[in-house]
């Protein structure tokens, strides 16, 4: 059952680098968005922008008792590892993803999606870390080793627990890899700080993360399809979303055992241009196939 058109969707964390885009795709959609964050810049293709603190419980509930959205796409967060200190990231990604979830629920909210990360399966773990199988998908193990993951993964957890205990509102989490902004094709500094030239120059820079990465356009279009698709799945799915390929220029089955040396048994099969990551459970469950990648915004450099 697709989203009707017009519908009023909140998107929370509305000014960040995924909201803008998502923002962006729903008013394109036809529907009327509803910006929430603290921080400015949410596109002005939002029928309207609250700055409100959804820490709070009685903010989250006033949001949704204010708008009684027919969705509600969760983004905001603290949104990288070590920004900033450790309870402050746990304590506040937890409980946004609780707030929401609940106020989503209290005021009948139909369609709820729910911002994760890759991180939550555990690499770059300082006492190291060994993928069970290459590509990475949905049901590879979890392994947290820091605040921001760990807060991730208990985001995914709340969200099945609503999922569960309300079945009168359709719950998913979106794992989106390294989320790329328009204007970071063109030589803006990225979410890490350097630009994506120097990722692709320096291969210990983007192996951290196993090379994913995504265009924020292409994540804005896998949250459209999964709002539109969400009452057809079972509540509580996770999928991954990450580009059709990897962000280096020499084949992963190659170049990651040199930069993550515990992934050599399995990297072998990550020939070409093959990502670490599988997008397969959202091409296969909605449809949706990364259109860009960074061949197409920057030649291959």
């Amino acid at each position: 059952m697709m989203l009707e058109a017009g519908s009023r969707i909140v998107v929370t964390g509305s000014a960040g680098r995924l909201g803008r885009s998502v923002v962006t795709a729903l008013a394109a959609a036809g529907h009327e968005v509803i910006g929430v964050d603290v921080a400015a810049g949410t596109p002005s293709s939002c029928a309207q922008v609250l700055p409100a603190d959804l820490t709070e419980t009685g903010e989250a509930f006033e949001v949704m008792a204010r708008y009684r959205p027919a969705a509600v796409v969760h983004l905001a967060a603290v949104a990288t590892p070590f920004s900033r200190t450790d309870g402050f990231t746990y304590r506040v990604n937890t409980q946004l993803a609780f707030n929401v979830c609940a106020a989503s629920t209290a005021f009948g909210v139909e369609r709820v999606v729910v911002a994760s990360s890759p991180t939550v399966i555990g690499y770059g773990a300082p006492g190291g870390w060994t993928p069970t199988r290459l590509p990475i998908d949905e049901e590879h193990p979890v392994a947290p080793w820091n605040a921001y993951s760990l807060s991730k993964l208990a985001a995914e957890h709340t969200m099945a627990m609503f999922a569960r205990s309300s079945p009168g509102t359709a719950f998913a989490a979106v794992r989106p890899c390294f989320v790329v902004a328009p204007e970071e094709w063109e030589g803006a500094p990225t979410q890490s700080g350097h630009t994506i030239r120097e990722r692709l120059d320096n291969p210990e820079l983007a192996g951290v993360s196993l090379f994913n990465y995504l265009d924020a356009r292409d994540a804005s279009e896998m949250v459209l399809a999964l709002l539109d698709r969400l009452p057809d799945l079972d509540s509580g799915e996770v999928f991954f979303a990450g580009a059709a390929d990897a962000l280096a220029r020499e084949p992963l089955a190659e170049l990651l055992p040199q930069v993550v040396p515990s992934t050599a048994e399995h990297a072998a099969v990550l020939t070409g241009t093959t990502p670490a990551f599988s997008s397969a459970k959202a091409e296969r469950l909605l449809g949706w196939q990364p259109k860009r990648s960074w061949r197409t915004e920057m030649g291959d450099i």
